[in-house]
């Protein structure tokens, strides 16, 4: 496979989002494997020039809104223009709504939520995980140009490589590609950092017992750790955090540098969410809780006394 590997590239003002450039790892062992370049597409000029510090062509776009109508034309697009035989996007959850119909309107194949790539004689192999992260499937795409969007934590983040070649790319968007349009973003009230980003996730379980308790407690926590919230499916149910904050199966996927569950029991399903975190910390004061067999650090007692103990020790910001 000669064609070269794209990469769709989002970016904030501070470069490259970390999915992003776990997205590019993934192209480039993609392509390291069949002997082929590693191009990408991104949005808008900045994007674009942060993104050729790590992709040696970069196809610079133009959005008219951002929605999921005008990336899936704009990718399709991309993938038309440079000849790809493979789509490579981080799994986030635009993304993994975007890739089906890239990959339908493309004609090609769709490999979702994927933790290792390669290209063989059959065509593209990949490798996920699937009941609750318990079975690893091995899976081949025996046709082109394969989209696939790549698990968050399944790959390193890819470091700088240079100064790569920015070119523009003109995209033919449609009047119905403007069926969905964003008439005002911003911040949610409390909110951090995306927990993707984050290299600290503070996260709430059902054992903090009230919605006082995670503003109480949590918040703070990740506040002294400069770290960002998450919370799981059972804290959303109850209304104390906000879904966006939800991890595990049915919520986010996160791998951050450091994961601090807080009354947290451990259920299958939110290790699913966050079992790639490169240090997890526990606090439960059931000793008998599951998530103490996955932790790095565990701590039997009250989140209510070891959290306030913590913070006390961890002194202020300016100590």
């Amino acid at each position: 496979m000669s064609a070269p590997v794209l990469v769709w590239i989002e970016s904030t003002p501070e470069g490259p989002t970390r999915a992003a450039l776990q997205a590019v790892g993934a192209a480039r062992a993609l392509a390291q494997s069949c002997g082929a370049p590693v191009e990408a597409v991104a949005a808008g000029e900045e994007a674009a020039q942060a993104a050729a510090a790590y992709v040696p062509v970069v196809h610079r776009l133009e959005l008219p809104q951002d929605n999921q109508e005008t990336r899936v034309r704009a990718l399709v697009a991309a993938l038309e223009a440079s000849g790809a035989s493979a789509l490579v996007l981080a799994g986030t959850r635009t993304s993994q709504a975007v890739a089906p119909r890239v990959a339908v309107r493309a004609g090609g194949a769709l490999l979702e939520d994927v933790t290792g790539l390669e290209a063989d004689a059959d065509g593209v192999r990949a490798w996920r995980l699937t009941q609750l992260q318990r079975v690893s499937d091995e899976i081949v795409a025996a046709t082109t140009p394969v989209v696939a969007t790549v698990k968050i934590g399944a790959f390193e983040p890819a470091e700088p490589a240079g100064e790569g070649e920015v070119r523009a790319l003109e995209v033919a968007f449609e009047p119905r590609d403007a069926r969905v349009t964003v008439q005002a973003g911003g911040a949610s009230a409390g909110a951090r950092l995306a927990l993707e980003e984050a290299d600290v996730v503070v996260a709430a379980g059902r054992g903090l017992g009230s919605a006082d308790a995670v503003a109480q407690l949590v918040e703070p926590l990740a506040a002294r750790l400069g770290g960002a919230i998450g919370a799981t499916r059972a804290v959303v149910d109850a209304g104390w955090r906000p879904y966006e904050e939800q991890i595990g199966q049915t919520g986010k996927t996160v791998a951050p540098e450091l994961y601090v569950a807080l009354g947290i029991s451990g259920a299958v399903q939110h290790l699913s969410g966050m079992n790639r975190s490169r240090r997890i910390v526990a606090i439960n004061q059931d000793p008998d809780a599951p998530i103490f067999k996955h932790c790095d650090v565990g701590v039997v007692g009250d989140v209510r006394d070891v959290v306030p103990a913590l913070l006390a020790a961890l002194g202020d910001d300016d100590g």
